[in-house]
C-alpha cells in the first residue's frame, strides 16, 4: 500500500481544523498514519478473512493516533499577562519549591520551582515573564528520569535568562527525561520575549525548572497541578 503526500495532508489537515496541534508533532503524526497504514495493510493483505486481525489493527492504530495527537495538542487558552506576575512556563505539576544554588548562570542562591510534564499534559512551553532574552544555551547531556537529582544538571537541557525592564532576571530551564529524547527552543540572545508566549516544545514530556530571586512570594504549592500561559507561580 503506497501512500501519496495527500494521503498524509489531507488527514492532517482536518484534524487541525478540530483539535489545534502544534508544528512540532506534524512528523511524528504523519509517521503515525503511515505506520496504521501499513499495521491495516499486514492484516488485510495476510489474513484477508479474519476479523479478529482487521479489528486487532484498527485498535492499535487507533490507540497510536490518539496517544500521539493528545501529545502534540494545543489548545487556545485565556493567557495570562500581567507584568508584576510569573506565570507558569508549562502544565504539569508542581514537585519542587526550595532555595537551591544556581551554578550555570547567577553562582548565587536562587528560589527554585519545578514542574512536572506528564506524557498527557500539554507539551508547550511559555515565557514566564517579559523582557529581553540575556542567555539561552541548549546543553547536551544524559537522560536520567525528570525527578533524579541530578537531572536539572546533567540531562539535555536548555537554559534561558529573560531581563525584564526593571532589571530583575528569571531563569528557566528545560530538562529531557527518560523518555523526553527532543528539546526544542526557539529562544536566542537578544530576543523580545512576550509572556505567556512559545518559547519551546518537550516532546513526551519531562521537566521544567525557573529560578526566582530570593524573597520572591510564591503562589503555588508542592504537588498543585498547573498550566502553563495561565497559572501563576509567583
Amino acid at each position: 500500500m503506497l501512500l501519496s503526500f495527500k494521503d498524509i495532508a489531507l488527514p492532517l489537515y482536518f484534524l487541525n481544523q478540530i483539535m489545534t496541534i502544534h508544528k512540532e508533532g506534524y512528523p511524528t503524526i504523519a509517521l503515525a498514519f503511515v505506520f496504521s497504514a501499513i499495521l491495516i495493510g499486514i492484516a488485510f493483505y495476510f489474513f484477508p478473512e479474519s476479523a479478529v486481525a482487521a479489528y486487532t489493527a484498527y485498535t492499535i492504530s487507533a490507540f497510536v493516533l490518539v496517544v500521539v495527537l493528545q501529545f502534540f495538542r494545543s489548545p487556545s487558552r485565556n493567557w495570562t499577562k500581567d507584568e508584576a506576575k510569573v506565570v507558569c512556563p508549562a502544565d504539569g505539576k508542581v514537585v519542587v519549591i526550595e532555595e537551591v544554588e544556581e551554578t550555570e548562570f547567577f553562582k548565587d542562591k536562587r528560589l527554585q520551582v519545578s514542574i512536572f510534564m506528564s506524557p498527557t499534559n500539554v507539551h508547550v512551553n511559555r515565557y514566564p515573564v517579559s523582557g529581553t532574552v540575556s542567555y539561552a544555551v541548549h546543553h547536551h547531556g544524559k537522560y536520567l528520569v525528570a525527578w533524579h537529582p541530578k537531572s536539572s544538571t546533567e540531562n539535555e537541557r536548555t537554559t534561558v535568562v529573560v531581563t525584564k525592564k526593571d532589571g530583575t532576571q528569571v531563569l528557566f530551564r528545560q530538562i529531557a527525561g527518560a523518555l523526553a529524547r527532543r528539546i526544542v527552543m526557539y529562544s536566542k540572545e537578544g530576543d523580545t520575549a512576550q509572556q505567556s508566549q512559545q518559547f519551546g516544545f518537550i516532546k513526551f514530556g519531562s521537566r521544567v525548572d525557573i529560578f526566582l530571586p530570593i524573597g520572591t512570594k510564591v503562589q503555588v504549592q508542592l504537588n498543585e497541578v498547573v498550566k502553563g500561559g495561565i497559572s501563576v507561580i509567583a
